[in-house]
């Protein structure tokens, strides 16, 4: 069945109050658009676990800084609905800018010091575009859950503490990272690699790999895992912005690696910019 599609805040707000009205649980699956097998996970997990669910795709002007990828962002619309259909989505919230954004729009969200490390140090203003965006949809959709994969964990990490900080209400759900068959994490970004970067981009997985590796070894110094962790992923990568080994809840580096803690990387390859993650002690992927 096709979903229908919400274009307007005022509409949405209104299907929001119904579904409010009537006692039923929302599911609110945002995005930037560009859908692939990872966001289909997060669809199934939210109709699975709620009434209605509710797929929001707006490429969020504020979360791009100066020269990165706003104008060429992919934008599939059409494909993105059918995807929609095919994994139960009962509305598709597509607005416009003037619709997040409406005439005298003027606050920021800001979340201390977890946006200002990892990311944040690379990506200056990113997380506050990110926030200020997924409390403006939880306002106009006012779900009762909210799904996000953890191939972005810093960003989840950030809702989290938000939404928990402001008490906006819903629970936010943290799915695990879908990945190709070599390992690769799933990421909109991926189309922009020719074959042979596709081919380079693998050492950001294989990174994680080598970190994890290391610890099962009984290696927990965290330096001499990065160390080793970076070698891997010079091998395939143009650029390295960071290798850290984190506190799974603050993103405050640690200098020891205990079971809980997360290992982050972000580089280039060719024209994307890549990120994944790896928790110690999690199931291998």
């Amino acid at each position: 069945m096709t979903p229908e599609t919400v274009t307007g805040a005022a509409a949405m707000q209104e299907r929001a109050s119904a579904w409010r009205e009537a006692g039923r649980s929302v599911g609110l699956v945002p995005t930037m658009g560009a859908l692939h097998a990872g966001h289909a996970a997060l669809l199934d997990r939210a109709r699975g676990a709620c009434d209605v669910v509710v797929l929001s795709i707006f490429v969020n002007p504020r979360q791009f800084g100066p020269g990165e990828d706003l104008e060429t962002y992919p934008r599939t619309l059409d494909a993105d609905r059918a995807l929609a259909a095919a994994h139960g989505v009962d509305l598709v919230f597509a607005p416009g800018e003037k619709e997040v954004y409406p005439e005298g729009f003027q606050s920021t969200v800001s979340v201390g010091t977890l946006t200002r490390r990892l990311c944040g140090l690379d990506r200056p203003g990113h997380f506050d575009g990110v926030t200020t965006v997924v409390a403006r949809l939880f306002g106009l959709v006012r779900p009762t859950r909210a799904y996000f994969g953890r191939k972005d964990y810093q960003q989840a990490v950030v809702i989290r503490r938000m939404t928990e900080d402001l008490a906006l209400g819903p629970e936010i759900v943290v799915c695990p990272t879908v990945r190709e068959a070599d390992g690769l994490a799933l990421s909109s970004r991926n189309r922009y690699l020719s074959p042979a970067e596709r081919e380079r981009a693998r050492a950001v997985p294989e990174a994680l790999v080598e970190g994890a590796r290391r610890f099962q070894a009984g290696e927990t110094g965290a330096a001499g895992v990065l160390k080793g962790m970076e070698g891997v992923l010079a091998r395939g990568a143009d650029r390295i912005d960071y290798v850290a080994a984190c506190h799974p809840d603050t993103l405050e580096p640690v200098s020891r690696l205990v079971p809980g803690t997360v290992l982050l990387v972000a580089a280039h390859v060719g024209p994307a910019r890549l990120i994944d993650n790896r928790i110690l002690g999690a199931p291998t992927p």
